[in-house]
């Protein structure tokens, strides 16, 4: 672990990471946190979200801050409103899905940190058009994710971020897209 110092993070200036629909603000990274944990806000559309999956070496706690969400955890399924919070463990399946009527906001703590490199990396692998899953998978193998594969039709537009969520807001022109000025 490195040493750490204090950092102030305001979201509309961290870069957009988009991926089949859904949008994410990495607020705190691994090399934020000496390694501890990933902290990061993901906004969906409604029927967004990832399919079912396992994280071998990591645990994720959600709150969701603005929607409704059907999470299933450890085969265990339920809807969760804004201001709960839900515990997926390490080693557990887990997978949830927007079930309202708009965008809706999660934040995620991640332990321990470095998730925000897998969803760099399946970023661009959608970035232009629907990705291979035998690539999708060895990126999710070499993160220590175990995923099951959509049903067909399950993520149908790509890249982008949710309807009503305006890309790269606060941000410098072009982040949205993954530029760099």
């Amino acid at each position: 672990m490195s040493k750490t110092e204090r950092k102030v993070v305001s979201r509309d200036e961290t870069e957009p990471v988009c991926w089949f629909g859904e949008e994410g603000r990495f607020l705190l990274n691994a090399e934020d946190t000496g390694g501890l944990y990933s902290f990061y806000q993901i906004t969906t559309r409604p029927g967004s979200g990832p399919p079912l999956h396992v994280h071998e070496t990591a645990d994720e706690a959600f709150f969701v801050n603005q929607g409704r969400y059907e999470f299933e955890v450890g085969g265990v399924t339920e809807v969760i409103s804004a201001g709960t919070v839900i515990y997926g463990p390490r080693g557990v399946p887990h997978r949830f899905l927007n079930v309202g009527d708009g965008p809706g906001q999660l934040l995620v703590i991640h332990t321990p940190g470095g998730v925000e490199h897998f969803f760099r990396g399946l970023s661009a692998l959608v970035a232009n058009g629907r990705p291979d899953w035998t690539k999708m998978q060895e990126l999710a193998s070499s993160h220590r994710i175990r995923g099951f594969q959509p049903p067909p039709g399950a993520h149908g537009d790509l890249g982008g971020p949710p309807p009503g969520v305006r890309p790269g807001a606060g941000a410098p022109p072009g982040a949205a897209r993954g530029e760099r000025g």
